[in-house]
């Protein structure tokens, strides 16, 4: 009996002293409270501002961040396992998620009135030994941590504790843009092309109906009566390279005989890179003007050829009244398939490994249906990577990263390459065309344009219909 009491104080006193004295040990407490109250909403989704109502844009001080934002810090084990994650991080770009997280997590002891608070020791991004008060961004964490996220996700699916790092890192863009004007000079000229042309490829001499050239697509101007829209992106119908993955796309929708249109000219970008670069304005702008244009012809169920679009569509629109049944074209493809509507005659013969692009698949988990489809393609060798499906490498062009060239370090991308030549096969299947063009940038890189190919799904399955 004395050895259970003894057992009982110390159990007791040991709750006491992680829940009283904050201290390396409070995680204990706090991470299982994470863990129960962790968002349900979309993984894909970031949170809306209310512009009308909203005090402050973003994040600028530590007291800026929610509750549950600040209890995440507290819940963080510094175990490592998201800095191990982090494409940014293993290519040697200036940021660590778990520096991030503790870096906060210390400004805010620094600032905090917490009576029993026991001194952490510094381990700052910028400034090891500083005298508080500091300035969250830029001594806290420096700016170039802040705009190095590529938004892949990979840091908090590894987090066994469900701590969130891209709403305060993005939180932290839109101070900087809305509040103290400030961009990387590169990704600069695409918000304002968003804004004063409604797409993000600069340079372009196309309008978005020119790749439809030779294929008779309908236009919802012209007909609205029918089963899908395509929403294209403006890659897809304004780059021209992707512009490939729009006319093979429509033989696909062609030989399936899908009564599908397009908005045409109409289209506007759908305000993924203003958001994630922090322009949460610019976003709000483009969302409600296309769910506005989308809820005048009576749109019901969208399919898109890019994740982004696909991602914002279906998890963010809702927040502004765009509820749509929105699919990527490689759900649609292996449906289609599956139903019988497409038949795949001509063999490839060839070794093909699927890059996951971050935004199909950690952001929304849709992993099988893209391997369906190849998988379906007669004669085809499919071979994964080591690092594929939640463990997948980004591309290194999410988070407006696409704009941005890296200062430090090797390109994401260049890494994400090499372990793409570790299958010695002869293609990379994408099913994204920021992704396309990002490792397109590194085949090229690496002299391996002889030997290895980047092509899309719909690339694919167009030429297994032929």
């Amino acid at each position: 009996q004395a050895s259970w009491f003894l057992h009982v104080i110390l159990a007791a006193g040991a709750v006491v002293y992680i829940s009283l004295f904050y201290n390396k040990l409070t995680h204990i407490i706090v991470a299982p409270a994470n863990v129960f109250l962790r968002s349900r909403e979309p993984k894909g989704a970031l949170q809306p501002i209310n512009l009308e109502e909203a005090e402050t844009f973003g994040v600028s001080k530590i007291e800026d961040f929610t509750w549950k934002q600040l209890l995440d810090l507290d819940a963080c084990t510094h175990c490592g396992r998201c800095q191990e994650a982090c494409p940014a991080y293993i290519s040697g770009q200036p940021l660590s998620p778990k520096k991030l997280i503790q870096s906060l997590k210390e400004h805010l002891l620094e600032e905090s009135k917490y009576p029993f608070k026991v001194k952490v020791p510094t381990t700052s991004l910028l400034i090891p030994e500083a005298d508080p008060p500091r300035s969250l961004i830029g001594e806290v964490i420096p700016e170039d941590a802040i705009w190095s996220c590529c938004t892949c996700r990979a840091c908090q699916e590894a987090c066994p504790v469900y701590v969130e790092h891209i709403d305060k890192i993005v939180d932290m863009r839109r101070s900087l843009i809305l509040e103290q004007a400030k961009v990387p000079e590169l990704a600069a000229p695409i918000l304002t092309s968003i804004e004063a042309r409604g797409h993000v490829v600069i340079g372009t001499t196309h309008t978005r109906t020119d790749w439809e050239e030779g294929l008779e697509v309908k236009h919802l101007s012209e007909n609205s009566q029918v089963d899908l829209v395509w929403w294209l992106g403006c890659q897809a119908s304004l780059e021209d390279r992707s512009m490939k993955i729009a006319q093979a796309f429509g033989k696909v929708l062609k030989a399936a005989n899908v009564n599908f249109a397009t908005l045409g000219t109409e289209e506007s970008c759908c305000g993924d890179p203003a958001r994630r670069m922090g322009n949460e304005y610019l976003f709000q702008m483009q969302a409600t003007k296309n769910i506005e244009l989308l809820k005048n012809y009576g749109v019901t169920k969208i399919v898109t050829t890019c994740p982004h679009c696909f991602n914002t569509l279906k998890n963010e629109y809702p927040q502004f009244g765009g509820e749509f049944e929105v699919i990527h074209h490689s759900q649609l493809i292996a449906q289609l398939i599956t139903e019988g509507k497409l038949k795949l005659t001509s063999g490839l013969n060839q070794r093909v490994t699927y890059h996951d692009p971050c935004y199909l698949g950690r952001h929304n988990d849709i992993y099988q249906p893209p391997r369906q489809a190849l998988a379906a393609i007669p004669q085809i060798h499919l071979v994964e990577m080591e690092r594929s499906r939640w463990n997948s490498f980004c591309c290194g062009g999410g988070g407006g990263r696409f704009w941005v060239e890296e200062k430090q370090g090797k390109r994401i991308s260049d890494v994400r390459i090499e372990d793409v030549i570790k299958t010695k096969t002869e293609i990379v299947a994408t099913a994204c065309p920021y992704c396309m063009q990002m490792l397109e940038d590194s085949i090229k890189s690496k002299g391996a344009e002889e030997s290895l190919k980047d092509l899309d799904i719909a690339e694919l399955i167009a030429m297994a219909i032929e």
